[in-house]
């Protein structure tokens, strides 16, 4: 399982800054992720010797008089599911009464915390750490989130003191493991005991009947998966209760176990905030991807009219996937789901030629050149597979490292 880092602290010393380059994650990725109370992020952390989920949480408040006051009942929630915290204090404020209230609590909490000194850029280390020893949360670390010096070396001081089991690749015969996400009571549990052909899973009208990721073997044609029914992801502000605070987590982590997801949305609310920002997170974890647009009986032509036109609206990265529009309840459409769950996997699973890549790399670039650069142009020469499942495509040319966000999301989407 993923480790879990939260992110603690004031406002504005620079948690989410920290957030946004750990993850490497563009805005529209991290902006609204679905089923967090306010004030708080969850994302797949990109930076460090190993993968792992962090979490941002919402600056500790400064009014009132206490520590009950700093310490907001949503920041200790994330306190209490991560496996480490980092407090993040601001280098050039200085030390802040504040920061000793919340530091004394943290060192009661049993759980390892690591001091960040954040915007210590243009400033002597040593001399602007030296304060915070006072703290008594160990060596300070003096990093700048904003350009990202020292932040690595910092998170892998983390990911260090965290227990690590290396995971081996699957052999190819093995089940496909896949994850059924989404909103609560959108129908993933039905979805799964209308493909197991028996009510295995507790199904009931009411948001957030599955508490945890629940792993079912399933064979269907003479081959072997596991399904994965998660926790539904609520909206921000219902998420109340400790356990469903969990929950979120436990889904993050299921992705990040799974070859395939599915996503299912619920044809009769439309496409949500929520759904746009947990399938963005699949899609940023790099994992193969089905839809299944649920509760489709009984809709007018109307309405469906809509739907599909929501999904090009709000889920416009989504054009390489394939969408069935399906009732798990009755069964229609939900037949042909696992040929595209095969589908998908075989798609993310395959050897791709140098020769075949290059090809494509070079008509991507006679359609849309790169950008010049301080009067030279960008060139991108050859690409060849990096790795499979996600498949990872690296592209060697000149000045490679000042291919600008856009055109790169040119070449992910050619």
């Amino acid at each position: 399982m993923l480790p879990v880092i939260a992110l603690l602290g004031r406002p504005n010393v620079g948690k989410s800054t920290l957030f946004n380059f750990l993850t490497h994650s563009r805005d529209a990725l991290v902006a609204d992720v679905p089923g967090l109370t306010r004030d708080r992020q969850y994302g797949f952390g990109k930076r460090g010797s190993r993968p792992y989920i962090v979490v941002d949480t919402g600056g500790l408040g400064e009014e009132g008089t206490g520590i009950g006051a700093l310490m907001a009942k949503q920041s200790l929630q994330a306190l209490e599911e991560a496996d480490a915290a980092v407090f993040v204090v601001d280098g050039r404020a200085g030390l802040a009464g504040p920061d000793q209230e919340l530091a004394a609590v943290l060192r009661r909490r049993n759980k390892p915390i690591f001091l960040a000194v954040n915007k210590t850029e243009g400033m002597d280390s040593v001399l602007v750490s030296a304060e915070f020893h006072a703290l008594g949360l160990g060596d300070p670390h003096a990093i700048a989130a904003a350009h990202g010096s020292h932040v690595e070396v910092l998170i892998d001081t983390v990911l260090e003191a965290l227990p690590f089991t290396e995971a081996l690749p699957p052999p190819e015969e093995d089940r496909i493991r896949v994850a059924v996400i989404g909103r609560p009571n959108v129908g993933k549990s039905t979805l799964i005991n209308r493909l197991l052909g028996e009510d295995r899973l507790v199904a009931f009208d009411q948001p957030g009947t599955t508490r945890d990721a629940v792993a079912v073997p399933f064979e269907r044609d003479g081959r072997q998966y596991t399904l994965v029914d998660t926790a539904g992801v609520r909206r921000r502000a219902r998420v109340r209760e400790a356990i469903e605070k969990f929950s979120i987590v436990k889904t993050l982590q299921a992705i990040d176990d799974a070859q395939v997801i599915v996503t299912v949305l619920d044809a009769r609310e439309g496409i949500t905030e929520q759904d746009a920002g947990i399938i963005g997170l699949a899609v940023q974890r790099g994992r193969a991807l089905v839809v299944a647009i649920n509760k489709w009986d009984g809709l007018s032509a109307e309405q469906r009219d809509r739907v599909r036109a929501l999904l090009e609206l709000k889920l416009p990265f989504l054009t390489f996937v394939r969408t069935h529009f399906i009732s798990a309840l009755h069964g229609s459409g939900v037949g042909d789901l696992m040929a595209s769950v095969n589908e998908a996997h075989a798609a993310a699973s395959r050897d791709l030629e140098t020769p075949e890549l290059t090809r494509i790399l070079e008509q991507a670039v006679a359609k849309h050149q790169p950008p010049l650069v301080r009067g030279r142009r960008i060139k991108l020469r050859y690409a060849h597979q990096g790795g499979r499942a996600p498949p990872d495509i690296v592209i060697h040319g000149n000045q490679t490292e000042q291919v600008p966000d856009a055109h790169t999301r040119y070449l992910e989407n050619t």
